[in-house]
């Protein structure tokens, strides 16, 4: 099987790539896939036929597009989309993602998962990596997390692991929030276990892939 797995930002892309054969094996033994990331998130147009803007790198503004012209191209047998819900509702979201797919004619076949608030979640579900990357991590800080909750979480994890937190990383401001989300991507993914992973969110994204290429 071939997927084209679309990602709403670079970092979240990168730690997408590393776990995706710890899920489904190594790339190309049998399935393959590419990894595409985006400029942020955007907003979802109204509809198919909305003028949509090719120079909008945002995931969601391009996805009608990218869902219609997969639908009609040979040799992809699956499309994944990972998004953030930030302060969405998780289940209002993926209604409307699948009632966009519907749309499509043809539709590719989309698995849509989100991660409950932030991807920093899935880093947050395996605490075992987070302390094996970074020893010195405030544990109490990290002790004090409920799993996919709504509380900053990429701010929960730089306060955990980041010297100064995540008030010295927003005194510098962009572009050293990606570059820290990149470092903790490269730095927790590859000590990740994805079976002992506390994150429901992850745990969907994991078995939903599976049962993708079962």
């Amino acid at each position: 099987m071939h997927m084209e797995v679309l990602v709403e930002d670079s970092s979240g892309a990168r730690l997408i790539d590393i776990l995706l054969p710890a899920v489904i094996g190594p790339h190309g033994q049998p399935h393959t896939w590419r990894v595409h990331p985006y400029k942020g998130i955007g907003r979802l147009p109204a509809g198919l036929s909305a003028k949509q803007d090719p120079a909008k790198r945002a995931l969601l503004d391009q996805l009608p597009r990218l869902l219609a012209g997969y639908g009609k191209t040979p040799g992809i047998d699956a499309v994944v989309v990972v998004l953030d819900t930030d302060q969405r509702d998780c289940t209002e979201f993926l209604k409307e993602l699948k009632a966009l797919l519907r749309k499509c004619r043809p539709a590719p076949n989309a698995l849509f998962r989100l991660a409950i608030e932030e991807m920093e979640a899935w880093l947050l579900g395996d605490r075992q990596a987070v302390l094996e990357a970074y020893p010195r991590a405030k544990k109490a800080i990290l002790d004090g997390y409920q799993q996919d909750s709504a509380c900053g979480t990429w701010e929960l994890l730089a306060d955990a692991v980041y010297p100064g937190g995540s008030a010295a990383i927003r005194v510098v401001g962009w572009p050293l929030p990606g570059q820290i989300k990149h470092e903790w991507a490269q730095e927790i993914g590859p000590r990740m276990d994805v079976e002992r992973n506390l994150s429901p969110s992850f745990c969907k994204l994991r078995d939903g892939l599976r049962r993708l290429v079962a």
